[in-house]
């Protein structure tokens, strides 16, 4: 008895100690006082968007690359409109050669930067340029060299042809030609967007002012103070009334806070298992890598996880219904393809195929065997996104129903890129750009130890239909073919194809906003972009706190 009490007793004092470390950090976000201003807006940063550690620099991440999302320093080329949309920003208009190689864009010539120089195509061209030096999460390998027409027009000469070239137009912020410093710009960015820099608290927050200097409509926040809290602290930040926007944890997608709208917004936030689709062969990856797992390899095994998980089910018990089952990675684009889907939640059809495919129970522990291997695999996940850490717990505990053993890895990301080769990953993806989305994640042309397709799928006659996408310059030719990339002639990487992965769940993002912030039109399909539109954003209450 004595011992439980003084194991309660610690438990008490874990948890206080838990809720002063959360107080504490909440108390050292926000400060001590409250901001009355109504044309000051405090943002707590989705973990989509992470503190930069090299500072608010396009050309190593900021805005683009893995997750895109309003640089608010810079403006890029092309932006994207209420109706979800592709359209001209810096740009005025652009063309593409008949062999695909040569895009050309011609500019606006009335912009200039927070720094009163002026920006034009020699800035457009620098940036590119650089941006494909600099070791970023940005890919513009692609890209042969960029040359300044003339003031107001740009050339892109790419190695390869790219439909989807249209995508880094969107998203690289433009930088000054003139001024950049590497070593320094992160901290001190000079840029054509709508706020300037002020100040950043590293570690808690960075604080942006209005640029008298921006080309745009003037938006009703002079300043914005965007907050990089931990998950685990976001429902506090909401209920301490002192943020005006702050992301809703899994934790609390049942819960509410006073003075506070519960906004959903759609992403294509795909998230689902990588399993590795080689066998083990002994060979290793980046010399030191290793390659290849013979239980995922066996293609009944991929087939039967994605026959036999109940992804309604995930999608009600972890995200309390604010989700949707996901099949493809890809369900709500343009690009979606319904003949690469398969009807899950159908445990005895799942056993069937684990049989046909010679893998069954010999000893009676519930968990099928062939050739005397076990139908056994490590999962994982980082146990700092709650969302992925309670899905891969469902998978495991769904898999283990039709014989499949997954055993629960909680890691760092070293760790995983380190093991993803070899074992399943609990992963995600949202980019709209198929490039990202598909091709990088698919064809045997990215198998070369970098993040995407880390299963290292491929499959020849997928790769064609691929590059076929990426040549054409009809957009919509390239939505049929990558279409058919997920399903096509019996194979794909689609679950009703080939399966190299189990995707399970498409999670929306969620948002506690603030009585009378009024976020405008937002484009469907972009929520991981919650400040997409900032500059159609106003407060119809008088004050802020």
């Amino acid at each position: 008895m004595g011992e439980k009490i003084f194991m309660d007793k610690k438990i008490i004092i874990g948890g206080i100690i838990a809720v002063v470390i959360i107080i504490v950090a909440i108390f050292a976000l926000t400060g001590s006082h409250h901001d009355s201003d109504p044309t000051h807006l405090t943002v707590a940063a989705h973990s989509n968007i992470k503190e930069p550690k090299s500072g608010f620099n396009p050309l190593t991440g900021w805005g683009c690359g893995h997750q895109n999302y309003n640089p608010l320093v810079q403006s890029c080329l092309f932006k994207t409109d209420k109706q979800g949309d592709i359209v001209p920003d810096i740009a005025t208009d652009y063309s593409i050669s008949d062999d695909g190689k040569t895009w050309t864009v011609n500019m606006r010539d009335d912009i200039k930067f927070s720094d009163n120089s002026t920006l034009d195509a020699e800035d457009v061209a620098f940036t590119f340029n650089k941006a494909k030096e600099t070791e970023s999460e940005l890919d513009l390998t692609n890209i042969a060299n960029v040359t300044a027409v003339n003031k107001t027009s740009v050339e892109f000469n790419l190695v390869e042809p790219r439909s989807t070239f249209i995508y880094d137009l969107r998203y690289v912020g433009i930088v000054p030609s003139d001024s950049y410093d590497n070593s320094t710009y992160g901290e001190h960015p000079i840029g054509s967007g709508p706020y300037v820099l002020d100040h950043w608290d590293k570690g808690q927050q960075a604080i942006f002012k209005i640029n008298d200097n921006y080309y745009g409509e003037k938006p009703y926040f002079t300043q914005i103070t965007l907050l990089f809290p931990e998950e685990s602290t976001w429902l506090e930040l909401a209920k301490s009334g002192d943020v005006d926007v702050v992301p809703v944890p899994t934790s609390g997608l049942n819960q509410s806070v006073d003075g506070y709208q519960f906004v959903e917004k759609s992403a294509g936030r795909a998230q689902g298992v990588s399993l590795p689709y080689l066998n083990d062969t002994g060979i290793v990856t980046n010399d030191s890598y290793k390659v290849g797992n013979n239980v995922t390899a066996d293609k009944s095994i991929r087939e039967a996880l994605n026959v036999g998980i109940n992804r309604q089910k995930m999608v009600d018990d972890v995200f309390s219904g604010h989700a949707s089952p996901e099949f493809t990675g890809v369900d709500t684009r343009d690009y979606a393809n319904d003949d690469a889907k398969v009807k899950d939640a159908d445990v005895d059809k799942a056993k069937q195929i684990l049989k046909d495919g010679g893998w069954t129970d010999t000893n009676g522990d519930g968990i099928v065997e062939k050739d005397g291997v076990k139908a056994s695999f490590d999962l994982y996940y980082p146990p700092d996104y709650l969302d992925r850490q309670s899905l891969s717990t469902v998978f495991a505990e769904q898999a283990k129903e039709i014989g499949i053993e997954v055993n629960l890895k909680g890691a760092d990301w070293d760790t995983i890129y380190a093991n993803m080769y070899s074992s399943a990953a609990l992963m995600q993806q949202t980019s709209p750009d198929p490039y990202k989305s598909i091709y990088q994640q698919y064809h045997s042309k990215e198998m070369d130890g970098f993040y995407m397709n880390p299963n290292l799928y491929n499959n020849t006659d997928i790769d064609k239909i691929m590059d076929d996408a990426m040549q054409t310059n009809d957009i919509n030719q390239s939505n049929t073919l990558w279409a058919e990339s997920a399903y096509s002639n019996g194979e794909g990487w689609g679950p009703a194809g080939d399966a190299p992965w189990v995707w399970l769940a498409n999670y929306d993002y969620n948002y506690f906003i603030k009585d009378g912030v009024n976020i405008g039109d937002q484009p469907d399909g972009l929520g991981n972009d919650i400040l997409i539109n900032v500059c159609d954003w106003s407060r119809t209450n008088s004050t802020s706190a």
